[in-house]
């Protein structure tokens, strides 16, 4: 881990190559003198420390509330455990599903050289913590009760929850693959593989955020729970921002690129 202090100025003369990142100052129309202006935007932390910190508080902070440490709710409540089965299923799946970006993120995901402000991390932690302890304050929760159609609701927000995560897994691998065969440099866009649950690049541009949005919809219902709904929302409506933001950048650079996707819910938004 390492922070990134940039200094306040600096004026090059150009008589060599000179590589930025990926660009080569030599190739820039800036001629034989140019000016550079950087910016000190304070500590900076690459992608896989962002991502790491951001998922290890809920996976952990979670797992608190459902063993009811001492503190959390009344003392005779104490390393006491709920007697309904979606208290443990809603545990395991949410213990799961950030296991599963930890795994993301270290040995699926190619990161650049970015990097993000500690500030900005800080936001983004405390985003992801506060939400993990508030829905997993009630789900956890002694007076906890379980959803309004019992098995047949578990069971069948369950089946979405799982299969949304093999989706999201399956699109992550996709999309890894998809860079180390162009490399860093790789100009195509995602299509089809023969996984079955890539198959719906053929509607969506990011079938990765669909199938996120999909995950946490089962999650809502499987636990009826209102904080995990609320999450949910707010979730699909920052990934959609993302998703246009990606299906604009697609349908600008590809000439060829399909007509029928849509950025996140195919054939509608």
């Amino acid at each position: 881990m390492h922070a990134v202090m940039l200094c306040n100025l600096v004026e090059a003369t150009v008589s060599k190559w000179v590589t930025l990142y990926e660009d080569v100052l030599q190739n820039l129309p800036v001629g034989t003198t140019a000016t550079i202006y950087f910016r000190d935007r304070g500590p900076q932390f690459g992608w896989t420390m962002v991502f790491l910190a951001e998922y290890l508080g809920p996976l952990f902070i979670y797992l608190l509330f459902y063993f009811r440490v001492p503190y959390i709710y009344l003392n005779q409540d104490t390393f006491t455990s709920s007697p309904y089965s979606v208290v443990k299923l809603a545990c395991v799946c949410h213990t799961c599903h950030y296991i599963k970006r930890l795994i993301e993120t270290i040995f699926v995901h190619r990161f650049s050289h970015g990097t993000m402000p500690l500030r900005t991390i800080v936001r983004n932690c405390f985003y992801y913590w506060a939400f993990s302890a508030w829905l997993a304050y009630y789900i956890n929760h002694p007076l906890y009760t379980p959803p309004l159609y019992g098995d047949l609701q578990v069971n069948c927000a369950l089946a979405m929850f799982v299969l949304c995560e093999a989706g999201n897994f399956s699109v992550h691998v996709a999309l890894n693959n998809l860079k180390a065969e162009g490399g860093p440099k790789c100009r195509k866009f995602p299509c089809p593989t023969k996984n079955p649950f890539t198959w719906l690049f053929i509607f969506v541009s990011c079938p990765n955020y669909t199938y996120e949005i999909g995950a946490w919809v089962g999650f809502s219902v499987m636990t009826q729970c209102l904080p995990v709904a609320l999450f949910t929302f707010l979730g699909f409506i920052q990934m959609t921002i993302w998703a246009k933001g990606k299906h604009k950048a697609y349908t600008r650079e590809f000439k060829d690129y399909p007509h029928l996707r849509m950025p996140i819910i195919p054939l509608l938004l």
